[in-house]
């Protein structure tokens, strides 16, 4: 057992302490009696800090903030867990499994009263409108592409912090909910694109003949990428990606694939948050009439340039999509930023000259378990370094917590946050 701190209080502060016992320090010189506060030292048991898990109600959303390895992990640190019921069914996680990791199931509400909120979606107006002030919400929240809700959760006096703002340094590989997405992401593209496909993958080689293995063509070489050309591979394909970052080449090699090298002058070609930089109108040009050839090659073609907070690059031109053979499939990975191709669009499956283009939005849903899973041990990591059960930390010295913080005591505390919010 957990041993309990002794505190001195007073009659002013006594109602706001739970207390199991006491142990009298001197007389008290008059006429106070049992349980007298004046001159006794109290155990004082102190409050868990709740985190209320509410169910997702985003369209097609399937995943779940905590599943119930985290929850037995977050008790054994002394946190309160409140599980909306119902919340993990999506996710195959029932109701029974997380209370017998040790939390409770309670109503929307009271998991959105919380001390510490989590989700996965950006949370609706009437959601935050149920949330406490002074609590704390954590989760995939879209500051830069919906600075309002910023506001709205800084009017409520919430503390935001935004898992798609952890900055990209080694101490916070395992708070990255975005590259754990994206990896999710990149695999379920691949088996989109290999059903919607109407030719096989992988060479075969039959008493029929030899069928030749189809061409995947992926566009970044990001976590989605990598992971594209890794699944691609798996599957049999002949794979080559393309990515600006001459640093991205040893990593396509090193997963089979081959690279694709275009033969233009470029700029920097990464910021310092490892992300690709964006090009000039005349490069950007340059790039998308090189790349033309290649797309039209391809049976396949995956696209993964994003950058959160910009639009996406257009890589796939009409002219590139026309030079793809008909029955050719088009798997927009950009799609929530508008898409790499100049035919896609977000959330619909459209044809172009006999190539189908998809444009999906929630991928990660697709594998609802495992996506959950992850998603969840990147904010068990974020928890356990901003709280320890009982108080939560805001630690702006903290590079992560600086870098994720959207809002905090009723402001909008993130610098492009704060930009975009004046613009």
């Amino acid at each position: 057992m957990r041993s309990l701190p002794l505190w001195t209080i007073s009659r002013e502060n006594a109602g706001d302490i739970r207390w199991s016992s006491y142990i009298p320090a001197v007389s008290c010189a008059g006429a106070c009696r049992s349980h007298c506060l004046h001159d006794r030292i109290l155990i004082r048991e102190r409050m868990a800090l709740t985190i209320g898990v509410p169910k997702e109600t985003a369209a097609g959303e399937r995943r779940v903030a905590v599943v119930p390895e985290v929850v037995r992990k977050l008790a054994s640190e002394g946190f309160e867990v409140v599980v909306e019921a119902g919340a993990g069914e999506a996710a195959y996680f029932t109701d029974d499994a997380f209370r017998e990791a040790g939390a409770r199931t309670g109503t929307g509400s009271e998991t959105l009263g919380a001390d510490i909120v989590l989700k996965v979606t950006p949370p609706s107006e009437s959601e935050i409108g149920k949330m406490k002030s002074g609590s704390v919400l954590l989760g995939l929240l879209d500051p830069l592409g919906m600075p309002a809700l910023s506001l709205k959760l800084a009017n409520r006096s919430v503390t935001g912090l935004s898992m798609e703002l952890v900055p990209r340094i080694s101490r916070a590989q395992k708070m990255d909910a975005l590259s754990a997405m994206s990896g999710v992401a990149g695999y379920e593209a691949v088996l989109q694109a290999a059903a919607t496909l109407p030719r096989f993958f992988p060479l075969l080689t039959t008493a029929a003949g030899t069928v030749k293995p189809a061409n995947v063509l992926v566009l970044g070489a990001g976590v989605a990428g990598l992971q594209a050309i890794a699944t691609a591979r798996r599957l049999g394909a002949r794979v080559s990606a393309y990515d600006i970052r001459d640093a991205a080449q040893e990593e396509v090699r090193s997963l089979g694939a081959k690279f694709v090298e275009l033969v233009f002058e470029t700029q920097q070609d990464a910021d310092t948050g490892g992300y690709a930089t964006a090009l000039t109108a005349e490069k950007a040009a340059q790039q998308t009439a090189l790349l033309v050839p290649y797309i039209g090659a391809a049976d396949v073609v995956i696209s993964t340039a994003l950058v959160p907070g910009r639009p996406a690059p257009i890589l796939i031109t009409e002219e590139a999509v026309q030079a793809m053979k008909p029955g050719s499939v088009v798997v927009d990975l950009a799609a929530p930023g508008g898409g790499n191709c100049a035919a896609t669009k977000p959330g619909e499956t459209v044809t172009m000259h006999g190539v189908r283009i998809l444009g999906p939005l929630d991928l990660p849903s697709k594998s609802p378990v495992d996506a959950s899973t992850m998603y969840a041990r990147t904010l068990l990591a974020v928890l356990t370094e901003f709280s320890d059960g009982e108080t939560f930390r805001p630690d702006f010295e903290n590079e992560i917590f600086k870098g994720m913080c959207v809002t905090h005591e009723g402001q909008v505390v993130h610098e492009r946050v704060r930009t975009l919010l004046d613009t």
